[in-house]
């Protein structure tokens, strides 16, 4: 479907040209859900400018069915490929369905006059992002969530196989962010629609993706997040003495080398953030296994947390207990 080839991307000067990304080679399927991440200005955004058109390649091609995007005219890629900006919109006095309106400028040869089909798309697109109630509200009024799922309403309302997103949730909060991420995923399974998103949440991309494009040393690592994860791709890239990717949870997390290990035995949900708890109280943990610290999670009749200590045993009713004689014991 997509095809990138050989793809120099960045900014062209009289002397030396700015080079962001060299050597891209990718690959994009329909229906595929795809994240693209990397540092602050390492060239996410030129990437996805220059895939949809809007910024020239350095040198390399892009080609879209098998044909060159740049042999396209605006009208034709208009109705192939769409790009959604992080730049806030400003339109005064304009209804959300006049704004979603404007994505069927390909359809109607830019006259405006809207046909049935038209009015139909626009109506559907607005459903899809749960946005028909907000129809007739100005767009400049809508708070942020709001004016978000709107413009992915006028990018469903464009009807192109490929969407492009520059960080989608950038100014939304947690909620907000994590209902665009699952409308996008649905929509990509729905409605077998290519998404191409740029993010910083590693774990949206982790969890949500079908394909992740990883920026690192002008080029990018493509692959499964899955794949990524068991090849150690992110502990490689992002080696740091403070951070180690931890596969079993699918994140970040501080690194803990140097700190009083403890032993942590047990299973259930209890485990999991009981362990949260004492990697957040600077432990480092170490999971069914035994040392002269251990704690032992016992929830097969009534939770508690017993505390081995050498030749010492504690019960705990509470994981707030366990905590306080935890750090306790670092004073005596």
């Amino acid at each position: 479907m997509l095809s990138i080839e050989n793809l120099k991307i960045g900014y062209r000067a009289k002397s030396n040209d700015n080079i962001l990304l060299e050597n891209i080679n990718l690959s994009v399927d329909a229906g595929e859900f795809i994240s693209l991440v990397g540092k602050n200005g390492i060239g996410k955004s030129t990437l996805l400018r220059t895939l949809v058109g809007l910024q020239d390649a350095l040198s390399g091609e892009i080609l879209l069915n098998q044909k060159s995007v740049t042999s396209y005219t605006i009208q034709e890629l208009s109705k192939k490929i769409c790009y959604v900006s992080t730049e806030h919109v400003q339109i005064p006095n304009l209804t959300v369905f006049d704004f979603v309106s404007y994505a069927r400028a390909p359809y109607n040869n830019w006259f405006g006059k809207l046909s049935n089909d038209d009015k139909k798309a626009i109506t559907e697109s607005l459903e899809l992002t749960n946005s028909q109630a907000i129809a007739h509200r100005i767009y400049d009024e809508l708070s942020d969530g709001e004016k978000q799922r709107v413009l992915i309403s006028r990018a469903l309302a464009q009807d192109t196989e490929i969407i492009v997103l520059d960080e989608p949730t950038a100014f939304l909060d947690l909620a907000n962010k994590y209902e665009i991420f699952h409308l996008l995923s649905q929509l990509s399974r729905q409605k077998n629609k290519t998404i191409i998103f740029s993010t910083h949440d590693l774990n949206i991309a982790i969890n949500e993706s079908d394909k992740i494009w990883l920026i690192h040393d002008k080029n990018i690592i493509e692959g499964m997040p899955e794949e990524l994860v068991l090849n150690n791709v992110f502990n490689k890239l992002f080696d740091s003495s403070n951070l180690v990717f931890e596969k079993e949870v699918g994140e970040f997390i501080r690194s803990r080398k140097n700190e009083q290990i403890i032993g942590l035995q047990g299973n259930g949900i209890e485990f999991i953030w009981t362990k949260k708890a004492l990697l957040r109280n600077n432990f480092q943990v170490e999971c069914n296994k035994t040392h002269e610290l251990n704690v032992i999670i016992d929830n097969k009749e009534k939770l508690n947390w017993i505390l081995i200590l050498k030749n010492d045993k504690f019960v705990f009713a509470s994981l707030k207990e366990l905590l306080n004689k935890l750090n306790n014991c670092r004073h005596e």
